[in-house]
């Protein structure tokens, strides 16, 4: 291939051509015969041609497709050459690829929501969900093999008595705040009876915590709150006494009723576990057992900021689609394999543990996720549980303590034992139904940009 032709390849006319080589001639000041020039011209050109070769086959991509435009190339860079050749307008360019975990995009999608919360009304067919009764073990007896009581906020449940609390039926079963024999120190989480008090008039919730001065406090928008939530919701933040010091030093100090901005700051003393993060799963997966005469309960994580209206989310996520409980799946995994090995690569928690927990669950018949399955119970095995909402009618209950009793026998990572958890539930109650609502995750995070910023609410 000579110059002329190498040039034209690369869309520039001959004319083009020449007058680059004719600029060659004033780049030395050595005399050269001009019956000489064509030979050396030939001499660098084919010096140039080899070492182009030779970089070309290690790279391993053939010659004649560095010169060719790739289908894609030629359809961003000539739209107007592409659609003339087809006689149809190009079709649009594939999507990007995939970046890697930390750097991958994940975009918000639409969500209905009432106009207002003047006219909404509570559906009159919840008394149509599974009902039967729940107690739940206050006090234990039992010590250990050596005749030594052992204090535990979650219990002494036994195997069989794990397998009896997945049957939905009238029982009574360990969920949390287990006390000792009389006489013996509180088993922990203890809160004044005075916010008791209040919190046993509460029969909407909005609940967060902060343990170990581990987060900032974000205060509910109170312009996007209608009176009536603020006068008829409980917003209950809580913490414990460091989170209350340090929230003091930076300036938020409750008000005489314990408030700063819409949250009621409820102090959580003696702790229950030395992991704050099993300790943040009380306030999460318990709050029909801190707040016994609620109906429904919103829980959002400290990281989000309450920006719309709960009476609204209450409608849009369980009386319109007829839900007891509604939460998003993940943003990135769906299938429990999946989560177990991120938690081991990210050391989330110990290695061992999660292999027994693990191996423990799938001699119990969990299975992988199958998404091409369309029996399948859930859209994804994996949570996003960032934001839950809730009615607190009995299989709702029930799951809330078999969720938390398996986090408090095995690992704080609850994202581990939710698939689990659900599918064993449903397993053992074929014939009574369980309204669960697991949403798209594009939904939660069309949430928390409602929690982070101001958001224009949709016609229902």
């Amino acid at each position: 291939m000579n110059c002329y032709r190498y040039l034209e390849k690369r869309g520039l006319s001959n004319d083009n051509a020449i007058r680059f080589v004719r600029r060659g001639k004033r780049f030395g000041r050595i005399p050269f015969p001009r019956h000489k020039l064509s030979t050396w011209t030939f001499l660098f050109g084919t010096t140039f041609l080899i070492c182009f070769l030779v970089f070309s086959n290690l790279n391993k991509i053939p010659f004649h497709e560095k010169f060719e435009e790739s289908p894609l190339i030629l359809q961003q860079a000539h739209p107007d050459l592409r659609e003339s050749e087809t006689g149809r307008p190009p079709p649009p360019p594939p999507p990007p690829p995939p970046r890697s975990k930390r750097g991958r995009q994940h975009f918000p999608c639409e969500i209905g929501f009432a106009k207002s919360v003047d006219y909404l009304v509570e559906p009159s067919d919840l008394t149509n969900f599974t009902q039967f009764s729940l107690k739940y073990i206050d006090r234990e007896q039992k010590t250990s093999s050596n005749n030594v009581f052992d204090l535990r906020f979650g219990g002494h449940q036994t195997l069989e008595e794990r397998q009896q609390s997945f049957y939905a039926k009238n029982q009574t079963l360990h969920c949390g705040f287990v006390k000792g024999r009389p006489g013996y120190p509180s088993t922990g989480f203890e809160i004044n009876e005075k916010d008791k008090a209040y919190m046993n008039t509460c029969k909407i919730v909005v609940s967060s915590c902060i343990f170990g001065n581990s987060d900032f406090l974000r205060r509910p928008t109170s312009k996007q709150i209608s009176g009536y939530s603020k006068d008829n919701v409980c917003f209950v933040m809580f913490v414990d006494e460091q989170t209350l010091s340090k929230l003091s030093m930076e300036g938020n100090v409750p008000d005489d009723g314990g408030k700063i901005g819409l949250w009621r700051l409820v102090v959580v003393r003696n702790l229950p576990y030395k992991d704050m993060r099993r300790t943040g799963k009380v306030p999460k997966l318990l709050s029909h057992r801190l707040f016994p005469s609620a109906r429904y309960s919103i829980w959002l994580d400290s990281k989000m900021r309450l920006h719309i209206d709960p009476m609204l989310i209450l409608e849009r996520f369980l009386w319109r689609t007829k839900s007891e409980y509604a939460i998003s799946n993940h943003y990135d995994r769906h299938c429990v394999w999946e989560e177990v090995l991120q938690n081991k690569r990210l050391n989330k928690y110990n290695h061992t543990a999660i292999d027994e927990q693990f191996n423990f669950y799938q001699s119990d018949g969990l299975t992988k996720f199958d998404p091409s399955d369309p029996n399948k119970l859930l859209p994804s095995y994996v949570p996003e549980g960032s934001f839950i909402v809730r009615a607190h009618t009995p299989m709702s209950n029930l799951f809330s303590c078999l969720w938390f009793n398996e986090v408090d026998r095995f690992t704080s990572r609850d994202q581990l034992s939710f698939a689990y958890t659900y599918l064993k539930l449903k397993r053992m109650n074929p014939d009574k139904p369980f309204n669960f609502n697991m949403f798209k995750d594009c939904e939660r995070r069309t949430l928390a940009k409602l929690f982070r910023h101001r958001i224009t609410v949709l016609p229902s």
